[in-house]
């Protein structure tokens, strides 16, 4: 009962608190996880401020701040992103730009990884417009001397536009009208919209690959100035100036200038303006072609004439009265020389002729494939005269040797052991001996038999010559 009063008036003890477990975090995992954080929580983002500290490195990377009235923040625009830039970006230019917001670990600051960058403000586009111009402009691109002139006729014709436009239409309605015999070659590519630009460049690349192209037309319909803004690229401009033919650009209406206008050999103020531009009328062709053909028939005549006549002048004179029968003369005479040379020119040439024919009919006796034949075969006959003899000799030799040994054989002392003989040694195996003398009792001798030896002592001695045995002239004793 006595705690049930007591707690209500007395304080409790505190409950024990657990330890607390201590985090410690390196630098690099605190950066990681801050740049986790900021990456994740705010992605994509557009941003607008004022431009400072604008430098482009020679990697191509662009770097820069970007400020306002209470902030500034880093940003960077890789070599990737910058070659999309459509002006130069400078300090205090208002901009609008697409990036991610990132943290850069290495210097524990955060920054902007830049995407796209615009000019922001009123003539945004048009300020992007005039600098590109001016650059443009500065290299040559827009300079009359580089520019070419179009094909009288030309018999294939490229274009570069979207499919789905009127702009074809308009361009084959008119060839069609002015030259059936025409051979277009379309090359499909986008020209509006976001990619555009590469792809009308892509398309002129395409395009001027193709054998036997004269001249390219690259265009599409009206539009607003958004529209029509994929060749105010610069990607658009530069695969205008490569293309290794003419040619003709027809973007938009009569009012309507591009960079593409500029650069091109020839500006069309629509895309039926420039498919009359390519190609002129046949009829207008066919009678220029007339025209210039009386011209040159009516030249000849004048010529002509103005010939016969001074040709009838110079006749009337007294002293070339007998001009054309001299001439008659002359030319008999010209023609008899003429025969006389062609008939001696032949008799040279046949001459030449048997002269060259007994020549190339030594050469081909000393010509040196024939003499190799002729000296190969000589070559083999004496070598097969020589085998012939070499193998009369070897029989004839190895005869010569069989015989003397056949009879070495049988003069030698080791045929004769064979037949029984035997050869006897002194101990000292320095001499034959051929006698049995007295003194030789007791003494070891060695005895050579056909096959191996026998070692032996004298026990008698029976001198000079023992019955029932012979001894040949050599010392050598054959038992009977």
């Amino acid at each position: 009962m006595a705690e049930l009063f007591d707690l209500p008036f007395e304080d409790a003890e505190p409950a024990e608190e657990p330890p607390h477990e201590r985090r410690v975090y390196t630098v690099s995992e605190l950066a990681a996880q801050v740049r986790a954080l900021v990456e994740g929580g705010f992605g994509v983002i557009w941003l607008e401020g004022e431009l400072s500290n604008c430098r482009l490195w020679n990697t191509g990377h662009f770097y820069f701040s970007l400020k306002d009235a209470g902030a500034q923040i880093r940003g960077v625009m890789f070599r990737s992103a910058a070659r999309s830039l459509t002006f130069e970006p400078e300090d205090g230019l208002h901009v609008l730009v697409r990036g991610r917001v990132t943290i850069y670990e290495t210097k524990g600051e955060y920054q902007l990884v830049c995407e796209l960058m615009q000019p922001r403000g009123v003539g945004e586009r048009q300020m992007a417009f005039e600098r590109l111009k001016k650059r443009l402009h500065a290299e040559g691109l827009f300079d009359e001397a580089r520019k070419r002139p179009l094909p009288a006729l030309p018999r294939k014709i490229g274009v570069v536009t979207s499919l789905d436009g009127a702009a074809l239409r308009d361009i084959v309605k008119v060839i069609r009208r002015r030259f059936r015999n025409a051979h277009l070659v379309v090359r499909p590519a986008r020209v509006q919209g976001e990619g555009a630009a590469d792809d009308i460049a892509r398309g002129l690349a395409a395009i001027a690959r193709v054998d036997g192209i004269d001249v390219v037309i690259v265009g599409r319909g009206g539009g607003s100035q958004e529209d029509l803004w994929a060749f105010n690229e610069e990607v658009v401009a530069r695969a205008i100036a490569a293309c290794p033919v003419p040619v003709v650009a027809g973007v938009g209406h009569q009012t309507d200038f591009t960079i593409a206008d500029f650069v091109a050999d020839v500006r069309a103020a629509t895309p039926s303006n420039a498919a009359e531009l390519v190609l002129a009328a046949k009829s207008e062709f066919a009678a220029r072609i007339e025209r210039l053909a009386g011209r040159l028939r009516a030249s000849v005549r004048r010529a002509v004439d103005t010939r016969r006549a001074s040709t009838h002048a110079l006749e009337a004179r007294p002293g070339l009265a007998g001009v054309p029968g001299r001439l008659a003369s002359m030319g008999r005479r010209t023609s008899d020389a003429t025969h006389d040379l062609r008939a001696a020119a032949r008799e040279q040439l046949a001459r030449r002729w048997r002269s060259t024919r007994d020549l190339l009919k030594r050469l081909e006796q000393r010509e040196p494939r024939v003499r190799l034949a002729n000296a190969t075969t000589r070559l083999v006959t004496a070598d097969a005269r020589l085998r012939a003899a070499l193998s009369g000799l070897t029989a004839h030799a190895a005869q010569r040797l069989g015989a003397q040994a056949a009879r070495l054989g049988a003069l030698s002392p080791l045929a004769v052991l064979g037949r029984g003989y035997a050869v006897c040694w002194a101990g000292d195996r320095q001499r034959i001996l051929r006698e049995a003398t007295p003194d030789l009792v007791g003494q070891p001798v060695t005895v050579t038999l056909h096959r191996g030896e026998l070692a032996c002592e004298v026990r008698a001695a029976t001198p000079p010559r023992a019955a029932g045995s012979t001894m040949t002239g050599n010392g050598v004793e054959r038992l009977e």
